[in-house]
């Protein structure tokens, strides 16, 4: 089967892992994704019902918008994708007018052009929340129209939500399968790269979601899957779960000799049985 890309660029994304984090999800009526990210474990999977959530509300007012109004939202968009916008101070004027504006619609377009045009597809935000990426410098921003419309039609599916894995988890039914992709756990004391949203994602918040999983599986008979970073602290945080490891390559980082093959960890909670 073709694997469907994701029309968002998104560090940490998991085209690349979705075979493997697919055979390890269990066949249910649902998939609930607490940090959807990009979505393509839910583009590359097949569940009759989806309920997909992200703590970042342009990231989710995006999706809903794509998903309600997807000729309107495609057709304004392709207009920013022309030569005369791939510019440096359009970038900035462009970055300045999201900012400043709360069109959830005008937003979703902006949205699209910056994660396309900014610098190796960061989402990062300000501590007052303004989206802060410096312009990318690309040759010629793809727009990834074929990947939009895969990905309208596959939401008639799903069900977006703007909240905490912890409110996504107390949506979780009986016999949910549940795929979390928070923020990782870093390899050492400088590469903490979590601000994904503003805000962050704290050490607490990794034994928390460790905690939900287990919850989901005990009183829901969900099943959950985590993936993290290997190290001792991640072991520690899951070892309610069943644990295995993948080697990937992480591409973070901004020299090509920094981007070395690393353990992948993969939690699964599973309901207990009588």
């Amino acid at each position: 089967m073709t694997k469907s890309r994701a029309f968002l660029k998104w560090a940490g994304g998991k085209f690349k892992l979705v075979d493997q984090i697919a055979a390890r999800l269990p066949r249910s009526e649902r998939l609930v994704e607490p940090f959807v990210g990009a979505g393509s474990v839910f583009l590359n999977t097949d569940y009759a019902e989806y309920l997909l959530s992200d703590i970042n509300p342009d990231l989710i007012g995006l999706y809903q918008t794509l998903q309600q109004r997807p000729d309107d939202y495609i057709a304004t968009a392709r207009k920013l994708f022309v030569p005369v916008n791939n510019d440096k101070e359009t970038y900035y004027g462009m970055r300045a007018e999201f900012n400043q504006t709360h069109d959830q619609f005008g937003r979703a377009v902006l949205f699209l052009y910056l994660n396309r045009h900014g610098y190796n597809g960061l989402c990062r935000y300000n501590k007052s929340g303004g989206f802060n990426v410096p312009f990318g410098s690309y040759k010629k921003p793809y727009f990834p129209e074929k990947e939009m419309w895969f990905f309208a039609e596959k939401a008639q599916r799903a069900t977006f939500f703007c909240e905490g894995y912890g409110d996504a988890f107390a949506r979780a039914r009986h016999g949910d399968a549940v795929y979390c992709d928070p923020p990782y756990l870093p390899l050492s004391t400088t590469a903490n790269f979590t601000s994904y949203a503003s805000g962050g994602f704290s050490l607490d918040d990794q034994a928390l979601l460790a905690d939900c999983a287990v919850a989901a599986a005990n009183k829901q008979a969900a099943t959950v899957l985590i993936s993290n970073h290997d190290t001792p602290l991640a072991r520690k945080l899951y070892h309610a779960a069943s644990l295995d490891t993948l080697k990937v390559t992480r591409s973070i980082s901004q020299t090509a000799s920094g981007r070395k093959k690393v353990d992948e960890l993969f939690a699964l909670y599973r309901p207990e049985r009588d």
